[in-house]
């Protein structure tokens, strides 16, 4: 009773404490108690501190737009979430990360988030995350524009490092103002120090690929279609030393090889299909592979594997880049790995009513003939140009009287169009729709053409329509999505995200592939190199090669860094993309940011993705049960090419933020 009495004079004067040392106190007088709890409830109190977050150097924030800003909105307008003001705290904006180290002695930490009222959107929506020490300790779920102030209330005891992380809920970052509001840490130790987040020291560029040997290696796609009577073109793949000489096993009738190039030319009048041995010698060994060529009516028996200038060039695209984009793709031996397209995008044609006489000019003659513009001054010597060099050329339209760069489109003129990108030997036709529905026509032309074109369509982004109509149209590839243009943001939402519903993989295998766009890695528009982090790259090329997608490059690929480079020309990551059942893999398994993506391959294996789309490093593991195998497994690192060993049941394997661990499974012997 005594005790309660003391413990409440204490709390009435705010020492809430006191009634820990109660017990200890029973044998001194009344009075002698009260003034010891009460000293020291007092001496707790004040040692006790509130630290405001806004308080802290906030400007380490990295955050998706804007700057982040001390006690205002990410516009620097009072924060204010579904009209309730707060007087302190962070405005930022998705993607959003604060790295802050406690240092000891830090108990809690408190705040109200939401997304801020002067984002005016109803599409905002966002995902706040604290993470401590690497482990989620909170999260918010999806908070949208409009919705009530959420509260945190975490404890931290122990906790020495602290992320303060909102995401985009997988849907992009337009609009996503995010708050956190009123934030605040309780502690009894050192002030909290922010830093670098982890993910913005940004991990080191390690190139994880080895170089080729310096024997020959036989790489890339083990089949290819043609077209009976349509003029063929292949140039076998091989890494090492030059000079190499090329030969060719049971190479049917119309077709002959150049064994100093391995460029294998001609006709098939003959449908079947013809397998035949490559042969590649140097002075230091000799290499072989089984290849099929299958002469038929399919084409894009594996996914298309090039370059496109668009996210590099844009609209200003010239034969002169052409040029010398076909002979860096020699020159930096991605032709020995498989890549064989050089596509040329937007903005070749006439652009009416441009001031830059480049540009101007009529779109088509009296007969109805489309015109290039001046950039191009001969385009049938360009193609043969790309053609010497074992390659096969692109080229650009739209079902549109102007195309999204308001050159002139190919509407009306379809078939007189299609027999002119044949005539000047185009291999590859890219079909932009912009805001027209009329695509499946070009798909008839094309089939009646001398010529095989791989048709690819960019038709409002659609996948639901693309791959319900493209096969029978003629199509592919289709695209699955919007332009991604290198956002990390838009790859998670747009393919991990769509993808990860493992519904559009049906659409997909051999002679028509779904397409999630192009790879924008290494230096793009303006020469500003990619703002993906290593590991996102990593991730980004990995999950193109589990899902089959076409592998075309849109970087500058005359400057390509060591870094990048290794990135484009692994060959055992390749052949996942390249393998011939052409099967795409699908998300197995999810644990909040976790994720294992898995493939079957031809001979037998499992090609294997183990996915970590989360702010701070965490070990993923893949389930047997999960991939339907059973027994002993032995385990490769793909990106490494190292074996790692036997596993059962399971394989783990630490992951660096928004990275992956790519492996090959097959049962042990």
């Amino acid at each position: 009773m005594q005790a309660a009495i003391l413990a409440s004079s204490c709390r009435g004067i705010g020492f809430t404490r006191a009634t820990t040392l109660i017990p200890r106190l029973s044998l001194l007088p009344q009075i002698t108690a009260v003034l010891v709890l009460c000293l020291a409830s007092l001496s707790w109190a004040q040692a006790a501190e509130t630290v405001w977050l806004s308080s802290l150097d906030v400007s380490k924030t990295v955050q998706g737009w804007g700057h982040p800003q001390v006690d205002k909105s990410v516009q620097g307008k009072p924060l204010s979430i579904a009209g309730r003001k707060f007087a302190h705290g962070l405005g930022t904006h998705a993607i959003s990360m604060l790295a802050i180290q406690l240092g000891g002695g830090t108990e809690r930490f408190t705040a109200f988030v939401g997304v801020d009222d002067d984002a005016n959107n109803k599409a905002a929506s966002v995902v706040f995350r604290v993470v401590g020490d690497g482990r989620t300790l909170w999260k918010s779920g999806v908070m949208k524009f409009g919705q009530a102030a959420q509260p945190v209330d975490v404890h931290l005891k122990a906790v020495k490092s602290l992320l303060l992380v909102v995401g985009d809920a997988r849907d992009g970052i337009n609009c996503d103002h995010a708050d956190w509001a009123d934030a605040k840490f309780e502690m009894t130790g050192a002030k909290p120090q922010t830093t670098i987040a982890p993910r913005q020291e940004r991990q080191e560029a390690v190139i994880l690929t080895p170089k080729p040997p310096a024997t020959p290696r036989i790489n890339g796609a083990k089949v290819v279609g043609v077209r009976p009577g349509h003029p063929f073109l292949f140039t076998i793949p091989a890494t090492g030393r030059r000079p190499m000489q090329f030969a060719v096993d049971n190479l049917p009738a119309g077709l002959s090889l150049d064994a100093h190039t391995g460029q294998i030319t001609g006709a098939l009048n003959t449908r079947g299909e013809y397998v035949v041995t490559f042969r590649a010698k140097n002075a230091l060994g000799q290499a072989e592979r089984m290849f099929k060529i299958v002469c038929g009516d399919t084409l894009a028996l594996t996914p298309h594997m090039g370059w496109n200038s668009w996210y590099i060039w844009t609209d200003h695209v010239t034969d002169k880049i052409m040029r010398e984009a076909a002979d860096a793709m020699v020159s930096t031996g991605m032709i020995d790995h498989g890549y064989m397209y050089v596509d040329m995008d937007d903005s070749w044609t006439v652009k009416p009513g441009s001031a830059d006489p480049a540009l101007s000019g009529p779109p088509r003659d009296a007969q109805g003939n489309i015109h290039t513009n001046k950039r191009f001054p001969d385009m049938k010597a360009l193609v043969d140009y790309i053609h010497r060099k074992g390659l096969k050329a692109g080229i650009y339209t739209g079902p549109v009287e102007l195309t999204c760069c308001q050159h002139a489109g190919c509407y009306g003129h379809e078939e007189q169009d299609a027999r002119q990108y044949a005539a000047w030997g185009f291999d590859f036709l890219k079909y932009d729709s912009c805001t027209s529905s009329n695509v499946p026509k070009m798909g008839a032309i094309l089939q009646t053409l001398d010529r095989d074109l791989v048709f690819n369509v960019v038709a409002g982004g659609r996948m639901e329509a693309n791959g319900t109509w493209g096969r029978k149209a003629g199509v592919h590839s289709w695209r699955t999505a919007e332009d991604l243009a290198g956002s990390w943001a838009r790859i998670v939402r747009d393919v991990f995200g769509l993808y990860g519903r493992n519904e559009v993989q049906r659409y997909s295998g051999p002679g028509g592939w779904n397409d999630p766009d192009y790879l924008s890695l290494g230096y793009l528009v303006g020469g500003a190199k990619t703002t993906l982090s290593p590991n996102e790259q990593y991730s980004y090329m990995s999950l193109w090669c589990l899902v089959t997608a076409p592998l075309i490059f849109s970087g500058d690929i005359t400057r390509l860094d060591e870094f990048t480079l290794s990135l484009l020309t692994n060959d055992e990551v390749l052949e996942v993309n390249q393998d011939p059942l052409g099967k795409a893999a699908c998300r197995v398994a999810k644990v909040d940011d976790l994720e294992v993506w898995a493939k079957d391959m031809e001979d037998g294996r499992k090609a294997v993705g183990l996915f970590n789309l989360g702010e701070t490093k965490a070990t993923v593991t893949v389930k047997w049960s999960d991939l339907g195998v059973t027994g002993k497994q032995l385990v490769r690192d793909l990106w490494r090419q190292k074996d790692l060993g036997t596993f059962e049941g399971q394989f783990s394997a630490p992951v660096g933020d928004d990275g992956v661990v790519l492996v090959s499974l097959k049962p042990a012997p």
